[in-house]
């Protein structure tokens, strides 16, 4: 987004200024990210590695179909790494903001990659309840415990880095094929005491509830992101009350707020000053306050009030 710039003189100053700011700092946790997805991904790997093993072993489709399955976490884990590389790059001149909008393209995939598996997981379900099937044996059942262990885990991890919403795609992720996996054991404990093969197919539909509310907000948030809506983070209003709640503002309008990326926002605006001897103390004031409010980028075009009647004929 861009703004023209106009530049008006009298003798003491500019009636009207552009001052951008890009802040480019990177949290201390952001460095552990990339070291974080990677852990996660070599994790699942080893485990998706290990329970094909034991498929072969144990002869069981199941486990082979389930190890394909986690392989495809991984490599959803695999695009959210590439997402927060994606977010890290540096500007060019045809991509003036790098490739930090594909984060957002990446999050959408991810979400609907999540749909397409609750719908797998209802379409098995709703088919188990015609061809009710015996739980595999005890291989199985302790396969299941481990992927609780192994998804559990790496979602634990991730639920503590849910800024971003790439990581909280994956986190999802992880936590439907945790709450899968306890859904065998559940069903293997009751089905060997009591013979009621339907609970299997009745775990399996409320998981699949329990994913598609977190996934429909995931998808939600992802297009209107993708279409430069407002973050959810961030409060428009309450962003322009407390700019006009600063010293030497007199009004604000013109205001645009949108995601550079899945962690990075922007804004611009026009700014009213009483003062414009004050204008560097009110611009650094305002850029202060954006970026403790979660915005690093931002352009704010400057402007009087005697501009302003100048410009409508008072």
């Amino acid at each position: 987004m861009q703004t023209k710039e106009n530049h008006t003189h009298d003798h003491s100053c500019h009636e009207y200024g552009h001052h951008h700011h890009h802040h480019h700092h990177v949290p201390a946790q952001i460095e552990q990210m990339g070291t974080l997805y990677k852990a996660a991904i070599a994790l699942n790997l080893l485990f998706v590695a290990a329970e094909t093993v034991a498929g072969i072993v144990g002869n069981s489709m199941g486990l082979l179909s389930d190890a394909g399955h986690n392989l495809s976490d991984v490599f959803c884990l695999l695009l959210a790494l590439i997402a927060f590389k994606l977010a890290q790059t540096h500007a060019t001149k045809r991509f003036t903001y790098g490739y930090r909008k594909s984060s957002v393209l990446i999050s959408l995939l991810n979400a609907i990659i999540l749909l397409v598996a609750v719908g797998g997981i209802v379409v098995e379900s709703i088919h188990k309840f015609s061809h009710p099937a015996p739980v595999n044996g005890l291989l199985v059942t302790w396969t299941a415990a481990a992927a609780i262990a192994v998804n559990g885990f790496t979602a634990w991890m991730l639920s503590r880095h849910q800024h971003d919403i790439n990581t909280r795609g994956a986190f999802l992720h992880m936590l439907a094929d945790t709450l899968v996996s306890a859904g065998v054991v559940v069903s293997g404990i009751v089905i060997t005491h009591t013979g009621w093969t339907i609970i299997d197919p009745i775990i399996g539909l409320v998981i699949a509830a329990v994913i598609l509310v977190s996934t429909w907000q995931l998808l939600a948030e992802s297009l209107r992101m993708s279409i430069d809506a407002v973050p959810e983070n961030i409060d428009p209003d309450s962003i322009v009350a407390k700019m006009k709640e600063q010293e030497g503002v007199v009004d604000i309008h013109h205001v645009h707020i949108w995601p550079i990326s899945t962690t990075e926002t922007a804004l611009t605006a026009h700014i009213v000053i009483a003062d414009c001897q004050q204008l560097d103390t009110t611009i650094h004031t305002l850029k202060q306050l954006l970026i403790s409010e979660g915005i690093a980028h931002s352009t704010l075009e400057t402007e009087t009030p005697a501009s302003l009647c100048n410009r409508h004929s008072c």
